[in-house]
């Protein structure tokens, strides 16, 4: 009972740095669409402009090095966005530190709630997890909707709203900051890596660079890039919106190359969500026109959105919810296409309110609920605020930059800011494309999951058995096994009753020793076998059994095929060899193979003896050996003359 609170404290933490997102993507000026739908432009750093540019990849490189302490990077966040905001409400002037300020604090505001969201998985709290890394996007989706069609109507009250925001972020992360005063190493990663290892820093890494690809590209100016495309730099300035894609191309791969050196779950899961954002811009900026003036209901639709998609994400059955909700979202948009006979624009034109509010709702629902279905997958690996964070926005903004070439009509865009509605079916697509993304993301990590409990299993049992062994062998050995000793060298000396009694206290002698060193647990994960434990087992007073150090694993049918052709041939060895004859049996591994030699000193036999013996009927070594062999693809040599004794060979593939 004494630490449920504990838990929600780090998740109104987590409420209070959504609010700080909310107050980041709602500016006060927007000259379109709000910037998280918005498709970028190409950037172009003037004077001051580099600090503005260089600021936010400083900040998330440094957030992403201080996990553990979120709470102080949520702290941050609002002091730093605070007078800005100030600003804004008494219309003071904003000098140049205070917008570097605001463009570091939004960074620092996403990497602290993802590291909450993933300290709350870590914390035996998966639900609230994966709810506020759902939280995260839906929270930037609302701050788009504060501003809705920003570039027609402008709303005075937002800078009080900020203000207030702020402030109420600011109080709600205050006691996570006293609850963590020492940090939170829960948030840092997975507990079994050390701070230094190279499975977290490369993420930090990856998000580093992908952070400030930005840079770079905005040094690629439109001659530049028509020179690498060898085309006429006239036509690129024609064309904007194609330099963009090219631009936006560049951006995808980087940034894929990037995700994929931080893992192939970071992959898969910076794909799902960036899909996903990259789906929802065109039909919000359809919702957001539709309710122009009417700022509450764009509110409370984007706020149900929402809190809809954090419900999902928080449920046992999130991955399924997530991947309804895709389709849902995406079927609504083909409907709003289907009834406006291709022209979805006139759902703006017109102001359909319940139409558009059903499409904000779902829309918001579906991006909320897919981010939060994936970090579960994220969060056992330390990935969710570098993934969920640098590398998803990365690809999204490459993602709204290449997509701007399917918006095209005769090879140019409509002069109209609701151009991208124009083809809102690549929306659909893209939601169902992320809809299955997200499943198959789901179905994979349970699979994983499903081997690894396994695995752990396994080993456990090895464990169990090994220390059961160990406890046994001791009284066994200073009491068994010298008994069995005794009556085997001194037994010879009673008679041929002795003798007998001698042999089978050695026979049992061996067998005892072979199972305290677990050589009758051949069974392995898979269905494989150890041969070399097999074969152990044979080894009696009169056979001795040669086997590599390291286990020789077979699938368990050959395994057990092979076993009992070695078999067949010691019992040729008791029944032929002659008396006091001995045998050996090594065993080799080859790499693509495995070979087995039965080898005695008995009294051999002559070459045609076989082919007598098979003529006879006498088809013992035909069936038992040689057709046990032929039939894994493998091969059976027999070596043998009178009075120099008998080497049988075994070869059988490692596949068969």
């Amino acid at each position: 009972m004494s630490e449920k609170p504990l838990w929600w404290r780090e998740a109104l933490a987590g409420v209070g740095g959504c609010l700080l997102l909310i107050v980041a993507t709602s500016p006060m000026y927007a000259a379109g669409p709000p910037p998280f739908i918005a498709t970028p432009g190409r950037p172009e750093y003037h004077g001051v402009g580099w600090l503005v540019a260089v600021a936010p990849v400083v900040a998330t490189v440094v957030g992403l090095c201080l996990l553990r302490w979120w709470p102080y990077l949520l702290g941050a966040a609002a002091l730093l966005a605070a007078p800005h905001a100030w600003g804004e409400l008494t219309t003071m002037s904003h000098p140049v530190l205070l917008i570097v300020a605001k463009s570091a604090a939004y960074p620092l505001a996403l990497v602290g709630v993802l590291a909450c969201a993933q300290s709350l998985w870590s914390n035996a709290s998966p639900g609230l997890g994966a709810a506020l890394a759902g939280l995260a996007t839906g929270s930037r989706l609302f701050g788009s909707a504060m501003v809705g069609p920003g570039w027609l109507f402008s709303d005075p009250s937002r800078p009080a709203w900020h203000v207030g925001m702020i402030a109420v972020g600011l109080a709600l992360v205050v006691p996570a900051v006293r609850r963590f005063r020492r940090g939170d190493r829960a948030a840092a990663g997975p507990p079994d890596s050390p701070p230094r290892a190279w499975r977290r820093w490369r993420l930090v890494v990856a998000a580093g660079f992908a952070a400030s690809l930005v840079v770079p590209l905005s040094l690629l100016t439109t001659e530049r890039l028509a020179a690498l495309l060898d085309v006429d730099w006239s036509a690129l300035y024609r064309h904007e919106s194609v330099a963009i894609a090219v631009i936006g191309a560049v951006t995808l791969v980087a940034a894929t190359v990037l995700a994929a050196v931080a893992g192939l779950w970071s992959l898969a899961g910076a794909l799902t969500v960036a899909t996903v954002h990259v789906a929802v811009a065109a039909p919000l900026i359809l919702a957001f026109t539709a309710l122009g003036v009417l700022g509450p209901m764009r509110w409370l639709g984007a706020l149900v959105g929402a809190a809809v998609g954090a419900v999902a994400a928080g449920s046992r059955f999130r991955v399924a919810a997530a991947g309804t909700l895709a389709a849902g979202a995406a079927t609504a948009v083909f409907i709003a296409y289907a009834a406006t006979t291709g022209h979805p624009e006139k759902l703006a034109e017109q102001q359909r309110v319940v139409p558009a509010l059903l499409l904000l709702v779902l829309v918001t629902a579906a991006a909320t609920a897919i981010a939060g279905a994936a970090a579960p997958v994220l969060a056992p690996r330390g990935a969710v605020p570098a993934v969920l964070g640098p590398l998803v926005g990365v690809l999204t903004i490459g993602g709204l930059q290449t997509v701007q070439v399917t918006y095209l009509e005769d090879g140019l865009p409509v002069s109209s800011y609701l151009n991208p509605v124009f083809h809102l079916t690549t929306s659909g697509v893209l939601l169902l494309v992320a809809g299955a993304a997200v499943g198959g993301l789901g179905v994979a990590h349970h699979l994983a999951e499903r081997w690894a409990e396994r695995k752990r299993a396994e080993l456990i049992r090895q464990e169990a058995a090994a220390a059961e062994r160990d406890r046994l062998a001791r009284p066994i050995h200073d009491g068994v096994l010298q008994v069995l000793a005794l009556v085997q060298r001194q037994g010879s000396q009673l008679g041929e009753t002795g003798s007998q009694l001698a042999m089978l206290a050695g026979e049992q002698e061996v067998a005892l020793r072979n199972l305290l060193s677990g050589g009758g647990a051949t069974a392995r994960p898979g269905g494989d076998s150890d041969l070399r434990a097999a074969l152990t087992a044979l080894a009696s007073p009169v056979v001795e059994v040669a086997t590599p150090a390291e286990p020789v694993v077979l699938p368990s049918g050959p395994a057990a095929e092979l076993t009992a052709a070695v078999q067949a041939a010691l019992d040729n060895v008791r029944r032929h060899a002659g008396p006091g004859a001995r045998a050996w049996v090594l065993l080799e591994d080859e790499g693509d193979g495995v070979r087995v030699t039965v080898r005695d000193d008995g009294v051999g036999f002559e070459p045609q003896r076989l082919v007598d013996a098979a003529r006879a009927g006498r088809l013992g070594v035909a069936q038992s050996m040689r057709g046990r062999i032929a039939d894994l693809g493998g091969t059976t040599t027999i070596h043998s003359q009178p009075q120099e004794g008998t080497e049988v060979e075994f070869w059988v593939p490692r596949r068969s």
